[in-house]
């Protein structure tokens, strides 16, 4: 079991790179961040995990600066969006963002992406909601010619481009690994096509999970894949809802940690080492 920490790095909060490093000696291995670049005021959307929206969610860092951050503190900490959220990103100018991250990271980047779940969010950046997925997509697909190809080109419904050079090329080959959130009833589609490891939220529920993940496997051998792993975040704490985990096929699990002030996070991430450590000897 791989085991990693998710949290909002925002500008009240400590700061990414000493939050990292911390992480880093603590034995973890994989630190997340998430992406939002704007809440809307006026909101509709629910918040999924229900309730009031936490005020982190307005307040985080973007990923990817404070992920480069995090590469300059470390050294063999894996780091990944937690979700990057694709449909409101250019994906030529995202390419040379993932591309550049893993470089300045030595190859230690974790693609996290997902189409997102507020409806207003998407609309701002001119993203239809009853696309966005379609739209993710051809980004993914667009991304992965960049990435891979001298010469790039793309010819899709929402990306077009014709025979363009673009470096640098990923340091991770043939780029980083491509982890899908989400749990809709077309996600594991969506893995199975493009995904290299699934990755839901506990807040999105658990019921059925270990059917899902036999639905996936069951997809991946029918589109001649291996087994594909499977991730979650916000997992829970406890030893024997973690070993259940394990025996259902989950072989990474992250924790989130609330944002705060060193005096705070510190012992939580002290705790949560403690778990980990219990797991492995348990």
């Amino acid at each position: 079991m791989k085991f990693g920490i998710w949290t909002f790095c925002t500008d009240y909060s400590m700061a990414p790179g000493p939050l990292a490093q911390a992480v880093e000696e603590r034995g973890f291995d994989s630190f997340w961040l998430p992406e939002h670049t704007h809440i809307p005021s006026q909101r509709i959307t629910p918040y999924p995990a229900g309730g009031e929206l936490p005020e982190e969610y307005a307040h985080t860092l973007d990923p990817f600066v404070g992920l480069a951050a995090a590469a300059m503190t470390t050294s063999t900490l894996e780091l990944g969006t937690g979700v990057c959220l694709v449909p409101q990103r250019d994906p030529i100018a995202l390419a040379k963002s993932v591309a550049s991250l893993d470089q300045l990271s030595g190859g230690r980047f974790l693609f996290g992406i997902g189409g997102g779940w507020n409806r207003e969010e998407l609309e701002h950046h001119g993203v239809s909601w009853e696309r966005r997925f379609r739209i993710m997509r051809e980004r993914v697909e667009a991304m992965q010619a960049i990435w891979t190809q001298e010469e790039a080109s793309y010819s899709g419904e929402f990306v077009n481009f014709e025979k363009i050079w673009s470096w640098p090329k990923p340091m991770r080959k043939p780029h980083p690994p491509l982890i899908v959130g989400g749990y809709g009833a077309h996600t594991l589609k969506r893995v199975v096509r493009y995904g290299d490891e699934w990755m839901p939220t506990v807040s999105q529920g658990t019921t059925g999970f270990a059917e899902r993940i036999q639905e996936l496997q069951r997809l991946a051998a029918d589109a001649g894949r291996g087994p594909i792993p499977v991730g979650l975040y916000r997992a829970p704490t406890d030893t024997a809802d973690l070993r259940q985990l394990q025996d259902i096929g989950i072989s990474r699990v992250v924790f989130l940690v609330p944002p705060g002030q060193p005096d705070t996070v510190l012992p939580e991430l002290d705790r949560l080492a403690g778990v980990m450590r219990g797991f492995g000897s348990a």
